[in-house]
């Protein structure tokens, strides 16, 4: 079995996975969103602190498996290093405590076979990654060959919930609390503009969104106005998406097609993917939605593949990044 640690960002997460069968037989995990709730985002001090608290906990849980061990897999990049530190370190005092090996994981990897959890590994994939960090267009064929074809010139497009659901005084984190207050309301209320139309650059910009819902909160008579704004920043953000996907896709037609990231669990944008993808007749994969968000069982499916290839990490080389190796 392989154990994983998860630590890049607001939660904490163990789990354990067995090598013959990627068979998932624990997974725990403890969100820190009630904490940093009270300020708005992610404060990296207050998540460094609440990591040191909360992994020891999670893993004594986990320690009926520690003699079946055969490694210790752990986020090492992307992510916030004084987060990341804390998942890094307590995996390598279980390499050394338990005589195993170490393996470092990409997080962004992680989302990937998010995919692949108790499940074989399906490529080539086109995959659009969407979180709070990151919003980029990859294609892979393998875990060594993945290529990012296109990314966010500036915020990303969960960012951008985060940030526009802030201004509107909705609770962190901000991306469901837009979902939940656009049901129902009028997507096409505010005719907020589509970054880049004009462009063919095939990349992706949401700070001008969110500039726009700034004036638009601005301008509202009271919160009524609220559920209108939102939905009409769902559409654009969404839009803008399988607008840079459909210029792609003229050359560069996808056979499968997955989203992945915690912003993947939006379900307007899951709708309009999949719409997006019938003409061409491709297959669409996503993560099971408790999966989508940051957390050890994906970046211990990784780690079992790393195994297999014998990708391991020395002690003294595995280091914290705030940048992915992609």
């Amino acid at each position: 079995m392989v154990l994983s640690i998860e630590s890049s960002c607001d939660d904490s997460s163990v789990a354990v996975t067995r090598i013959k069968d990627n068979k998932l037989l624990f997974h725990r995990k403890i969100s820190q969103e009630l904490e940093h709730a009270k300020y708005g985002g992610v404060v990296p001090e207050l998540a460094s602190r609440l990591h040191a608290e909360a992994l020891p906990r999670i893993l004594e849980e986990a320690k009926e498996y520690f003699s079946e061990l055969k490694a210790v897999a752990v986020t090492n990049s992307p992510g916030l290093s004084v987060t990341l530190v804390e998942g890094v370190t307590m995996a390598k005092a279980l390499s050394i405590s338990l005589k195993i090996p170490l393996i470092g994981v990409d997080h962004l990897k992680g989302h990937v076979y998010s995919l692949f959890i108790d499940k074989p590994t399906q490529f080539p994939l086109t995959v659009l990654l969407v979180s709070g960090g990151h919003t980029q267009v990859m294609e892979v064929q393998s875990l060594e060959k993945m290529e990012v074809v296109a990314r966010t010139l500036d915020d990303s497009f969960g960012e951008s919930f985060d940030k526009s659901a802030k201004m509107m005084g909705l609770p962190y984190p901000g991306g469901p609390e837009i979902e939940k207050l656009a049901k129902g309301a009028d997507p096409l209320k505010h005719p907020f503009t589509i970054p880049m139309s004009q462009s063919k650059l095939i990349a992706f910009s949401y700070s001008g969104i969110k500039n726009a819902v700034r004036l638009a909160v601005q301008e509202a008579k009271d919160e009524s106005d609220y559920p209108d704004i939102a939905a009409s920043f769902q559409h654009i953000a969404v839009a803008h998406l399988t607008q840079k996907l459909k210029k792609y896709f003229k050359t560069h037609v996808p056979k499968t097609f997955a989203i992945v990231g915690g912003a993947s669990a939006n379900l307007y944008l899951r709708d309009k993917i999949e719409a997006l993808l019938k003409p061409h007749g491709a297959s669409l994969l996503l993560s099971e939605l408790k999966y989508c968000s940051d957390n050890a069982a994906m970046i211990g499916r990784v780690g079992v593949e790393m195994y297999r290839d014998k990708k391991f990490s020395a002690l003294k080389d595995l280091q914290v990044s705030p940048k992915s190796q992609i």
